[in-house]
């Protein structure tokens, strides 16, 4: 897997889904059992929460519930595997340019990732979020990540930049 799909991969919007356009089942995999706390074979609630806890404090129950509602399409409490594949391989889609709320959305996951608000995304800043999210990387990797899709070559990802990718990649 490339380094800007990693960047993608670990790129949780707030009020929805982590985004998680994985390519092949072996990631989708080892992404869903980071997820899957207790072994057990399906995601929880509570460990889908534990996981936004980890990446943004300000994740309410309401939204996790929102979110578990969205990606259990069996409705029996939990997210299996399968599930969890057809959600990361972007079945369900955020962020359409016709879902009410996707920029909305965009700019709150951007937000999440630019820590000193200054409207860009470093590679220490990266560096920080994809250690929360139990991703082994040095900053040299988050700034060769960065440099994938840093169109204006500043060394950052701006929101345009960002926004580029995201959609790009949900049409997958």
């Amino acid at each position: 897997m490339e380094k800007s799909q990693t960047m993608e991969a670990a790129i949780p919007p707030p009020n929805s889904k982590p985004s998680m356009y994985l390519e092949d089942m072996e990631e989708v995999e080892k992404t869903f059992n980071r997820f899957d706390a207790n072994g057990d074979g399906k995601i929880s609630t509570e460990e889908l929460s534990g996981v936004m806890k980890a990446v943004t404090s300000s994740t309410t129950s309401e939204e996790v519930g929102h979110m578990m509602q969205e990606m259990d399409t069996d409705k029996d409490g939990f997210v299996n595997l399968h599930e969890f594949a057809s959600f990361c391989k972007g079945e369900t889609d955020p962020f359409a340019a016709t879902s009410e709320g996707g920029e909305k959305e965009l700019k709150e996951a951007f937000e999440l990732y630019d820590q000193n608000h200054n409207g860009l995304i470093s590679a220490s800043e990266l560096h920080v979020m994809l250690t929360r999210l139990g991703e082994r990387c040095s900053v040299k990797d988050c700034a060769r990540m960065i440099k994938s899709v840093d169109s204006d070559g500043d060394g950052y990802v701006n929101f345009a930049e960002f926004k580029k990718m995201m959609t790009n990649n949900s049409k997958n």
